[in-house]
């Protein structure tokens, strides 16, 4: 079972985090920000054995927190036996060594613990491709960081011959992260042509392409695999789901035939999260194409979460920054069978619906939202087609709902629902008597 793959490659003994973030005032979601740290760190198989937090109007430059915070994370850490800790920010070079030094511990910090899980949960080539770059991007600036801490040694004369030591090594290290940036590069155009190959085929076949959006962990894997038990009726069409952040990385793509011909390209894409890493959402600008070229957003928001606005301004953030913007956009606000809401579903006008993906709750209702949306360019027409145009009558039985149908001495009547587009094109066969 889909369900499978995940618990298959946990790790049989967690090793132990210990989370430490700065509240400098900066960031009015600090609390939450500190919740999504502990889910991340489980999410990277981690058991978190504790947290340590301190406020301090600016950042120390050498540590990022204060000397004797560092010497309470350390103690804690020892008392604690953590394995490793973990800082709720980007680290500088220097900051990271030394922490690491003072705290004789392994430090990540949040990028890097980001792009750790998404390291792990990548299955296609597309996305080890795209997670590839997005860690040797983010090593790249790290090595330039790094520089004025190496050593330094005269020397002849020579390109690098004046260099130090380590700033040797850095140049090499650097030439070679660049080389391979190239090299992922290069694949990541190959994928993103097939990608764009077929798109260009769904483009032609006029099917509606609708995307789901939203935080992680919101429901969007959840929303899909109920949308594909009720009209695909597949199990091998069903998407890993699991209560964790990040637990799909791959973008899936599924038709939802509704029957009578009214059908949608449903996809589901990486989710998003409060400082989610920009390098990641540029390596994976490719993947969210989809929802740039969408007909429909649907915005997937956990109406149980109490920080369910900041997951709407974080993902109309995050589809600003993709360029995926003046989209018709229906907000679901999902898990609300846990909040104290009388009845559900409960549809609020034509762009939001309160409703349970897990328990169906709803469905139907959005199903309908869905095509009142994106066929909403689709009119009535009565066509009087002759018997020798037999393929345009083929055309509108695989591309339009067939209201009525007669068969007349002089050709066929046919009442559909079709595309403007396409009554436009046969408009000469709506004169014929």
């Amino acid at each position: 079972m889909i369900q499978d793959e995940i618990q298959k490659s946990e790790p049989q003994e967690l090793e132990k985090a210990l989370l430490v973030g700065l509240d400098t005032g900066e960031d009015e979601n600090f609390d939450r920000s500190m919740k999504e740290l502990e889910e991340l760190a489980e999410a990277c198989y981690m058991s978190v054995a504790g947290v340590v937090t301190q406020k301090m109007a600016t950042v120390n430059k050498s540590h990022y927190i204060g000397a004797g915070k560092v010497q309470e994370v350390k103690d804690y850490a020892r008392a604690l036996e953590a394995d490793i800790v973990i800082f709720d920010n980007s680290l500088t070079p220097s900051q990271l060594r030394n922490l690491q030094k003072e705290l004789e511990k392994p430090v990540l910090d949040r990028t890097t613990l980001i792009l750790d899980i998404f390291s792990r949960r990548a299955k296609t080539r597309e996305a080890k491709l795209q997670v590839e770059t997005a860690k040797l991007q983010y090593l790249l600036s790290r090595l330039v960081g790094m520089h004025e801490a190496l050593t330094r040694q005269g020397g002849a004369s020579g390109s690098m011959s004046s260099k130090g030591a380590g700033e040797k090594k850095l140049e090499l290290d650097r030439r070679k992260i660049e080389r391979r940036l190239v090299e992922l590069r290069r694949e990541l155009e190959e994928v993103s042509k097939e990608r764009e190959t077929q798109s260009k085929r769904r483009l032609s076949a006029r099917i509606p392409k609708v995307s789901l959006v939203g935080y992680t962990n919101a429901g969007k894997s959840t929303l899909m695999n109920a949308m594909v038990e009720r009209y695909l009726q597949d199990e091998d069409k069903k998407v890993l789901e699991k209560d964790m952040l990040f637990a799909t990385l791959d973008t899936t793509v599924r038709n939802i035939n509704t029957g009578n011909n009214k059908e949608f390209l449903l996809s589901d894409t990486v989710g998003f999260i409060h400082k989610l890493p920009h390098g990641l959402v540029k390596a994976f600008r490719s993947t969210l194409e989809e929802v740039k070229n969408a007909d429909l957003l649907l915005y997937v928001i956990d109406y149980s979460d109490e920080e369910y606005r900041q997951q709407i301004k974080v993902t109309e953030e995050t589809l600003q920054e993709i360029g995926a913007v003046n989209i018709p956009a229906i907000y679901i606000y999902n898990k609300a069978d846990l909040c104290e809401i009388e009845a559900l579903p409960k549809v609020v006008g034509n762009d939001k619906i309160y409703m349970s993906a897990k328990s169906g709750q709803g469905l139907s209702e959005l199903v309908e939202m869905i095509l009142k949306t994106v066929y909403s360019d689709y009119v009535t027409v009565d066509f009087h087609i002759p018997y020798d145009k037999g393929q345009i009558v083929s055309y509108f039985m695989e591309n339009s709902q067939v209201l009525e149908q007669e068969y007349l001495e002089t050709g066929i009547r046919l009442s559909v629902n079709c595309h403007a587009a396409d009554a436009r094109k046969y408009g000469r066969y709506t004169k014929m008597c």
